[in-house]
């Protein structure tokens, strides 16, 4: 896919009928996210903690509504807009979380062992979603958000496999129903398999989707699971440049499904722009400037919140963007290999903690 002109076209500033032109689809969004945030402050207020967070609340809210209501043209492009643009700014703010220092006081062996956990759920994944007879779109980007960082990753691959926006819909559908199983049961997990807190972290990082949703899961069981898990699931995160950059070189080569022309085109030397989606360099150079310590450190919070923020502004859009009806079609079948990935995911996963020593002492 040459995301050449699609840069160009993001960097142009565009003109005030499309800026209008995009405003309802946006105050819609909006409106779908306040009522995340507020659904989550009556649960943390009548329930004492969060148990499903505005990230999840706000796809099922934004589905909710797109089965009793299909919104009309004049909420299309504020909606693709908060699905699509501000999703990828969310993903290029994520690098702003991430430093060399902080990979490298975690040792070789512990980050070499995540890139491979992640290689190995994805290939695991994969194969799982073709088994099932699932479209090698499909199966690319439930092998990418179970095995990375969900919602992000399957944002971050969509543009590059070609992935349509009902693929994307089901497989973040899935993926955030899932989440909230594993935020729940983790937990009671580590104290089934009395994990101590660092052990606890390390797996909580290697099997949750979403960095807050990590947050969510390891607070009970103490600060230092919460921050391993939070480490953990960032060194995940920075997989995610060279995943998408072998997915893109993938693409041009030949991947399943590419047509004549895709083909002749691949052959082509493609430009640095066309090797990587925008979000990935901005995500990538945001990392190498928190690294070089370019960042002042009263930006990093902010930035933090507002990548947060937009996340959740997206998840209210792919959720009105999502069909059920096109969903149920495929429902158990997607189920049953997002299920068996994870449950793939968590094997790897624990069989890395005891192969490293990773476990009580």
């Amino acid at each position: 896919m040459n995301s050449g002109p699609y840069v160009f076209s993001f960097l142009r500033p565009p003109g005030r009928a499309a800026a209008l032109g995009v405003l309802p689809g946006l105050a819609l969004c909006a409106a779908v996210t306040a009522a995340a945030m507020g659904l989550q402050a009556l649960e943390a207020r009548w329930l004492g903690r969060a148990w499903l967070e505005a990230l999840v609340l706000a796809i099922l809210l934004g589905t909710a509504l797109r089965t009793l209501w299909a919104p009309g043209p004049r909420w299309t492009a504020g909606i693709r807009l908060s699905a699509k643009t501000l999703l990828e700014i969310a993903v290029v703010l994520l690098g702003a979380s991430i430093s060399a220092r902080m990979i490298l006081q975690a040792g070789a062996g512990l980050i070499a062992g995540i890139a491979l956990v992640v290689v190995l759920a994805i290939c695991a994944s994969y194969a799982l979603g073709r088994l099932f007879g699932l479209s090698h779109q499909l199966s690319t980007l439930i092998a990418c958000g179970n095995s990375i960082c969900g919602n992000s990753a399957i944002a971050a691959v969509a543009p590059v496999i070609g992935a349509h926006g009902e693929d994307v819909g089901a497989s973040i559908a899935f993926t955030a129903v899932l989440g909230v199983a594993v935020v729940l049961g983790l937990p009671l997990l580590a104290s089934a398999a009395h994990m101590d807190p660092r052990m606890f972290g390390v797996f909580a990082g290697m099997t949750v989707y979403a960095v807050p949703q990590v947050l969510a899961a390891t607070a009970p069981v103490g600060q230092v699971a919460a921050q391993v898990g939070t480490f953990v699931k960032l060194v995940r995160v920075l997989m995610l440049g060279p995943v998408v950059l072998s997915l893109s070189l993938a693409a041009r080569r030949g991947a399943p499904g590419a047509d004549h022309a895709g083909k002749t085109a691949a052959r082509r030397l493609p430009s640095p722009g066309q090797l990587l989606p925008w979000f990935i360099v901005g995500f990538l150079g945001l990392v190498a400037l928190r690294s070089a310590n370019l960042i002042p450190t009263g930006l990093l919070a902010p930035l933090s919140v507002a990548s947060t923020w937009l996340t959740i502004v997206s998840m209210a859009a792919l959720g009105l963007g999502v069909d059920l009806r096109a969903i149920a079609k495929a429902g158990p079948r997607v189920t049953a290999v997002v299920s068996l990935s994870l449950l793939v995911l968590g094997l790897v996963s624990w069989a890395l903690i005891h192969l490293l020593q990773l476990g009580p002492r």
